[in-house]
């Protein structure tokens, strides 16, 4: 009852906004922008184009005609003819990690190296400049290798060995290590898989080839010097910035710390980043139980950051054989993945959450994983009665949802759980997927089409530093499903493509919802925040061979320029 007379008033108080600034045209705050003879995709049913937006204190104040806009717009106004330019709802990347995409830009980058001989020879020129205890890099995948098998210790050790070597694949689930960084961690073959991971071994020998896996990374990732403040600031103000440069007006941060929350509020306070934040605390751990105790904050220390959710992972990454799957890998009968933490902790914890108003949000890739991550959020809507509850709608999410049994689609809408897919995984992992999954399991993997059409909802997201992180890469991967270069392979999916509507739905509308912001974001309307990002192409009108093409002019947090390409 609570929920819904609280949702009354705010549409009343809309409502109420709407007809003050319609009937006192004057009445505009000091700082008003107005963007005018341009092409407006406003994502409102009852105004879905407009020529002209008048922002007003940081909100959107009218959404109509260019004359209409210049009329009502005071002298001092800023006033941009952006001349025929699109511009959308500010677009919501819906799982992205912040300080990872910063860490890439910054420091040892091994995204695209396309051999292991180039791997060896990238590491090879960080060696000989490299003056630190450790070396660290990211972004190496194997899987468009010849062959395509994982690097080992040896490969490392042929070119390090006297500084210990940890490689993070770019999915964020395995590494790599020299042998040197092994013995410091004390890994021997005798050394068992901890739970949640998997220390690859030698099946001829029984020594660690040096992959480690998930949960077994921490065995020698513990061991690498922390950053300290000031370099972890520098990551996510990297991260943000050009999060902010490719388009993209609002970041949910798919699992961060306290202390980075602490650092953020800094950065904000310091005026360095202008970008909106959605934070989910990593759990379990001490942070997350915090974060159940207090509740989630509408805003934290400035109202463009949100900590509203906790993030948990079930499994692991399909890439590195992580992913929980109801039978074997197609490529490796051994294996069936694996499990990161135990179903009986998740179903506490989002328990809990459910009676708090704390989000959840589940990582699940493999079938099995999403199967059992509904079989818990199952288990907790029925357990916990709506009078009970902190919010009537949990909004429960699982992160990728990439591999589903079919069987199992029409359950996220019959329980309202968002499905947060990141749709450049499609053309990223086609490359790979089918061989681990063969030619049955392969058609429940990025089911966007069935998905929606069994009425479930679907947010967009990115999933950088894993991917690119660029808003017109994931529209093209889901209206095209295609590589970039236009190559589709037999068992690529192509009949799960979505709409070009449905794709500009599931990176701005979508996004607002799956974050309980849908009052205040993800369509141009009056009395929301006035945050748009402008395009140099009409995306949902051009041809698909140049979406790619298109280009990001500006990006507009809170009625202001924050990023502009001219």
């Amino acid at each position: 009852m609570y929920l819904m007379m609280r949702r009354a008033l705010q549409v009343l108080l809309k409502c109420a906004l709407c007809l003050l600034l319609v009937a006192a045209e004057p009445s505009f705050a000091a700082e008003v922008l107005v963007l005018y003879n341009t092409r407006v995709y406003t994502g409102d049913a009852s105004q879905p184009r407009a020529e002209a937006v008048v922002a007003s204190d940081g909100r959107i104040a009218y959404v109509g005609t260019s004359v209409e806009a210049l009329k009502r717009a005071p002298a001092d106004a800023h006033k941009l003819d952006l001349g025929g330019l699109t511009v959308l709802p500010g677009l919501t990347d819906s799982h992205a990690h912040l300080a990872g995409i910063g860490w890439r830009e910054l420091y040892f980058d091994l995204t695209g190296v396309a051999s292991l001989a180039a791997l060896q020879q990238r590491l090879r020129e960080r060696a000989a400049k490299d003056q630190g205890a450790w070396i660290v890099g990211r972004g190496w995948i194997e899987s468009r290798w010849t062959p395509a098998i994982f690097p080992t210790r040896r490969d490392l050790d042929a070119i390090v060995v006297d500084i210990p070597v940890v490689l993070e694949r770019i999915d964020g689930h395995a590494i790599v290590v020299n042998s040197l960084a092994l013995r410091i961690a004390g890994i021997t073959r005798d050394t068992p898989s901890p739970r949640g991971g998997e220390i690859l071994k030698d099946p001829a020998t029984g020594e660690p080839t040096g992959m480690l896996i998930d949960g077994a990374r921490v065995l020698v990732e513990d061991l690498v010097p922390p950053p300290t403040d000031e370099e972890t600031k520098l990551a996510l103000e990297t991260g943000a910035n050009r999060s902010v440069r490719v388009g993209w007006t609002q970041l949910q941060y798919a699992g961060t710390r306290e202390t980075e929350i602490r650092l953020l509020c800094e950065l904000y306070a310091e005026r360095k980043i202008n970008l909106r934040l959605y934070a989910a605390i990593e759990g379990p751990g001490s942070d997350a139980e915090r974060l159940l105790a207090r509740g989630r904050s509408d805003r934290e220390c400035d109202d463009r950051l949100v900590v509203g959710g906790i993030k948990l992972y079930m499994d692991g990454a399909l890439g590195s054989r992580g992913a929980a799957l109801l039978a074997p890998y197609s490529d490796s009968p051994q294996s069936t993945g694996l499990l990161r933490n135990e179903p009986a902790e998740i179903l506490r914890i989002a328990t809990t959450a459910l009676k708090s108003g704390v989000q959840v949000e589940v990582h699940a890739i493999g079938d099995r994983g999403n199967r059992l991550v509904l079989d818990i959020y199952e288990k907790v809507l029925a357990s916990v009665p709506v009078s009970q509850r902190a919010v009537a709608e949990p909004r429960f999410r699982i992160e990728h949802a990439q591999v589903l049994a079919p069987e199992d689609i029409p359950r996220f809408a019959k329980l309202g759980v968002i499905a947060s897919m990141q749709t450049s995984h499609a053309i990223s992992d086609m490359f790979f997927a089918p061989s681990r999954l063969g030619p049955d399991r392969i058609k429940g993997a990025y089911a966007w089409r069935s998905l929606l059409d069994a009425g479930a909802i679907i947010t967009g997201g990115s999933d950088a530093p894993v991917e690119e992180g660029d808003p017109i890469v994931e529209f093209y991967a889901a209206v095209v499903r295609r590589a970039k270069d236009g190559y589709a392979g037999a068992d690529w999916g192509l009949d799960q493509r979505m709409t070009r509507d449905e794709a500009f739905r599931i990176l701005t509308i979508a996004p607002a919802y799956a974050v309980f912001q849908e009052n205040e974001r993800g369509t141009i309307e009056t009395g929301k925040f006035a945050d748009f990002t402008v395009l140099s192409a009409d995306i949902l009108q051009v041809p698909d061979s140049e979406i790619l093409e298109t280009r990001v002019v500006m990006t507009i947090i809170g009625g202001k320029v924050v990023f502009s390409g001219n």
